[in-house]
């Protein structure tokens, strides 16, 4: 099948699901963690209700560790789209260094992210989470049943024939929605280009302030960043292949500065997406886990 015969039947498909929700959900919410999947969803949610508005608001949970220029990205895609975004962070507000990875990803995201969808009052949550992405979200049906509590149990999921999406919810159930299940990351860069859909610098090759820790490319991104004794960030041409807490975020050294050639890039690269994330190999903390007690 042609490149593009393949990203249409994706956009129809992602299409579809969106406004799927729109009509089954009393109160569905859009999370945007502002990467490049968050980009295509968002993209995509405008183009099924085109020329109205998105009927539902869009959510960024905030850890507070984010990297700088995600959030003027953040701010400034609401201020051009006009959207109706809601920003949570967990009062509790633990830090990387202070908690560990696992402790501040399962406080500031996976709590963030339960308290933000009971007090919204949301029964349906749509992410851009990928089949390709990570082993345990190879088992994720696009409308993912979630149990009170937020809770995921894989082998009570749904199935889902002929496309055919059971969206009926007892009292307590919720639903998390993946429209992009059947995007693999290449079918991504290729839908940006396509689309011209912008998306954060940070994704582009460019000349980074990094220290090298364990054998992972870390940039320091702010005066937060406690350096060892001895070590000073140096520059290195990197970019990142994917977006989260920057002291948890891995660079990868690149030359791809622009959209042609980070496809170029990904044709050829057979290290895993998730490779730059510090949180998923962190002993006993995989993504089902955390998924199980509510993360995204």
């Amino acid at each position: 099948m042609a490149e593009e015969d393949v990203l249409d039947m994706l956009e129809a498909e992602a299409i579809h699901v969106m406004r799927e929700v729109a009509g089954a959900f009393r109160r569905p919410v859009l999370l945007y963690s502002i990467g490049k999947d968050s980009s295509v969803l968002l993209h995509l949610a405008i183009k099924a209700f085109a020329p109205g508005r998105m009927p539902f608001p869009v959510l960024h949970i905030d850890t507070l560790w984010k990297f700088r220029e995600m959030i003027a990205f953040r701010d400034d895609t609401a201020r051009r789209l006009g959207l109706d975004l809601r920003v949570h962070t967990n009062p509790e507000r633990v830090t990387p260094f202070t908690h560990g990875a696992h402790e501040h990803t399962r406080i500031m995201k996976t709590v963030a992210l339960r308290q933000a969808l009971d007090e919204g009052g949301f029964d349906a949550a749509i992410g851009g989470a990928r089949r390709d992405e990570e082993r345990s979200r190879a088992k994720e049906r696009i409308f993912s049943l979630r149990e009170p509590g937020h809770r995921w149990e894989p082998r009570s999921q749904r199935p889902e024939f002929w496309w055919w999406a059971n969206t009926e919810l007892a009292e307590g159930q919720s639903m998390r929605v993946f429209p992009l299940s059947n995007w693999t990351e290449l079918d991504v860069w290729r839908y940006i280009r396509r689309e011209g859909i912008p998306v954060v610098p940070l994704y582009f090759s460019a000349p980074r302030p990094v220290v090298e820790r364990n054998g992972s490319l870390i940039m320091v991104d702010d005066e937060r960043f406690p350096l060892s004794p001895g070590e000073r960030p140096l520059l290195r041409q990197v970019r990142f292949r994917t977006l989260g807490c920057y002291p948890l975020t891995a660079a990868v050294e690149s030359k791809a500065e622009t959209l042609d050639e980070i496809i170029d890039e990904m044709r050829l690269d057979r290290r895993s997406e998730r490779a730059g994330r510090l949180i998923d190999g962190e002993g006993g903390t995989s993504i089902e886990s955390k998924k199980s007690e509510g993360y995204f």
